[in-house]
């Protein structure tokens, strides 16, 4: 018996024996006059197992069916062998139409042997920081590279995630590389799809910053205080704020956690082999989902992305751009190539002059003169041919004596006391004299 139900047969008792009265007794049990008369019957049928719930050891008719968590179990080792739980319980609900609940499902692992609890461990403690209010007020980036396709592909992938402080909405890309060029390309299609945020939230990769010498001042845009990221920020007017530990932007870091998770297992249900594969899953079926499952409700319904308008040219912005000057022939050097600006486009002041060149993502070069952009062209010419380092033609050879044969120390001889002073004699074949003895020897 519980305590509850000793503490209950104990007033009953005293109920029996004349030492309390039925109102009394009600109270102390904090019953209804009504409830205690009826325990009190049963306790004169049945004596003291009255006070013991009527179901107690038989078996709940809400339990789990045998054959079902059979199936459950069996089909996870067949078919989700490294699923979690929770990804496990909902891919047996969406393939094989088996409800469970991730708690039941993961008692059911356990006691099969399947799944290890994980034990928690002692984590050091950062400031908590409450979500953003509004939309687009922040969004953190990060890249992630992982085994996406596991081993199902050879290239290999780079994940670009950007995600939305406050709602957690995520947008994401599948690129082959790290690269400056794909990180534009990512913010272009986010662009293109919400709108220029308030501020992004990034590491501190040499994408964003770059590594100067000490004593630099970084506090002065230009172009040695900022990488092409940095400038498209600033000529969009957001705000980069650069996180000094991985644990500040920790909401895209937890996010990849799940991503190498849900992800990986989602593009090997999807049987995708290749980047393109990879990307069409994501943007159909896994963003979708994340999306409309895992975001949450902003404090403030405000959007704050901002349009992209007719002021912005993405093309411009987007692009890596750097200053040239341009020579008395018109042309300006890019690549270790000469490229000519279009005699229309020739102004008064432009020799010498040094102008802004732009190569776009789509290939083109083009070169801004005033307000305008011009596209450049190659001049003829063979490609220039990489430098090869070349070994010198005559290589001495380097004598190295056997072991056990070197007399290294024949030449030299140990002066006495007594010897004369003066230098000691050359031996024949060892160095050559100075000079002013080579010159009386050839007198």
């Amino acid at each position: 018996m519980s305590l509850k139900e000793r503490d209950r047969l104990k007033v009953l008792h005293e109920v029996e024996k004349g030492q309390l009265k039925q109102r009394e007794a009600a109270e102390q049990l904090q019953m209804g006059e009504r409830g205690f008369r009826k325990l009190l019957q049963r306790f004169r049928a049945k004596k003291d197992s009255a006070v013991v719930h009527g179901l107690r050891g038989q078996a709940s008719k809400r339990r789990l069916n045998r054959k079902t968590a059979a199936r459950a179990v069996a089909a996870v080792k067949r078919d989700y062998g490294d699923f979690g739980p929770t990804l496990a319980a909902e891919y047996l609900a969406r393939d094989r139409k088996i409800e469970l609940s991730r708690e039941t499902l993961r008692k059911l692992l356990i006691d099969d042997g399947h799944w290890k609890p994980n034990k928690r461990q002692v984590k050091a403690i950062h400031v908590w920081r409450p979500r953003r209010s509004c939309r687009g007020e922040l969004v953190q980036w990060d890249t992630s590279v992982h085994a996406w396709l596991e081993d199902r592909g050879a290239e290999k992938m780079y994940l670009i995630a950007l995600i939305d402080d406050a709602t957690s909405t995520l947008f994401a890309r599948f690129v082959a590389a790290d690269s400056t060029e794909h990180h534009m390309r990512v913010l272009w299609a986010y662009l293109e799809r919400y709108g220029r945020p308030q501020a992004v939230y990034t590491d501190k990769a040499s994408l964003f910053q770059p590594a100067l010498a000490p004593g630099w001042k970084q506090e002065q845009p230009g172009p040695k205080t900022e990488t092409q990221m940095g400038r498209a920020f600033r000529e969009m007017g957001i705000e980069w704020i650069a996180a000094h530990s991985p644990q500040a932007k920790g909401r895209v870091e937890r996010c990849f956690g799940t991503l190498q998770d849900r992800l990986v297992k989602g593009l090997r249900r999807a049987a995708a082999a290749n980047l393109e594969e990879a990307n069409r899953y994501l943007e159909e079926s896994f963003l979708p989902e994340w999306n409309e499952r895992f975001t949450v409700k902003a404090a403030n319904e405000t959007d704050a992305h901002r349009p992209v308008g007719e002021t912005l040219n993405l093309e411009s912005i987007l692009s890596r751009t750097e200053m040239r000057q341009v020579t008395s022939d018109y042309t300006i050097s890019w690549d270790g190539w000469r490229w000519q600006i279009p005699t229309s486009a020739v102004k008064v002041g432009l020799r010498g002059s040094k102008v802004r060149v732009e190569a776009r993502l789509d290939g083109t070069l083009r070169v801004r003169i005033a307000e305008t952009t011009v596209e450049l062209t190659r001049c003829g010419g063979k490609e220039p041919k990489p430098v090869e380092l070349r070994a010198p033609a005559y290589q001495p050879k380097r004598h190295i004596p056997p072991p056990g044969s070197s007399r290294w120390m024949d030449h030299f001889t140990v002066r006495r006391h007594d010897a004369p002073a003066g230098p000691p004699p050359i031996p024949p074949g060892f160095g050559r004299p100075p000079g002013s003895l080579r010159r009386a020897e050839s007198k």
